[in-house]
């Protein structure tokens, strides 16, 4: 049996030697008096399981040694190297070459139509002189600074009804004559400031003309950037003498 502690208090009957450190142990005679410990205990019992069960699910777990495991930091490091080689063949990987070895060509952006009031313009004649171009209104503007365009104009003077000027406008003061036709006279003159290349936002295209439809109330209604055939506008040349 063991010794009696400094109150003079043994251990009790029946029970082995315990450590001096415990202090003084009372068995209680009703064991519900120990119900609030053995709640506590319980408790601490399920928090250690749930932290046990975490470490392995996040491979926390410890080797024999007491040491912990590796396999979260493998885990991790493993990804982030497939994740950098698949970045570096998704750079490096060859591209297969084009079939006919042509470059990549970008298509020129159609331009809108720039629907609105005409600007007042003077352009000027084979004289040099200057000639409003509102005066000349309703109108058929052909801008062949890029070309002759013989076919295209006369094509617009036969087409255009009665009291609709064919205008003819080259991009300097060399004013070309316009053919004749047997359809409606050819009026033709000059920009040489460019404006109305300008206003458009339309650069020339060679070989090319651009056809403007102006109404009698100087609003530019149809704009045909790179004109093939008067059938590009035939259906808007009623509208422009009303």
């Amino acid at each position: 049996m063991g010794m009696p502690d400094a109150e003079g208090h043994g251990p009790p009957d029946g029970l082995p030697d315990l450590p001096p450190e415990w202090g003084r142990v009372v068995v209680p005679d009703d064991a519900s008096a120990l119900a609030e410990e053995a709640r506590q205990l319980r408790r601490e019992l399920r928090r250690s399981r749930r932290r046990a069960a975490w470490r392995r699910r996040l491979g926390r777990t410890h080797r024999p040694d007491g040491r912990p495991s590796l396999a979260l930091p493998v885990l991790i490091l493993l990804v982030a190297v497939l994740t950098t080689l698949g970045g570096l063949a998704a750079v490096t990987w060859p591209r297969s070459p084009r079939s006919d070895g042509s470059p990549t060509v970008i298509p020129y952006p159609a331009t809108p139509n720039p629907v609105g009031p005409l600007p007042a313009l003077d352009l000027v004649d084979a004289d040099d002189s200057p000639v409003p171009l509102r005066a000349l209104l309703p109108a058929v503007i052909l801008l062949v600074d890029a070309c002759a365009c013989a076919d295209q104009v006369a094509e617009a003077a036969t087409a255009a009804p009665p009291g609709i000027t064919v205008v003819t406008v080259t991009g300097d003061r060399d004013v070309r004559p316009a053919p004749s036709s047997a359809g409606a006279p050819v009026r033709a003159l000059a920009d040489p400031a460019g404006g109305l290349r300008a206003y458009l936002h339309l650069p020339p295209h060679a070989g090319a003309a651009t056809a403007l439809l102006v109404d009698r109330a100087g609003t530019l209604v149809r704009v045909v950037p790179e004109l093939e055939t008067v059938e590009d506008y035939r259906a808007d040349l009623a509208g422009l003498a009303g």
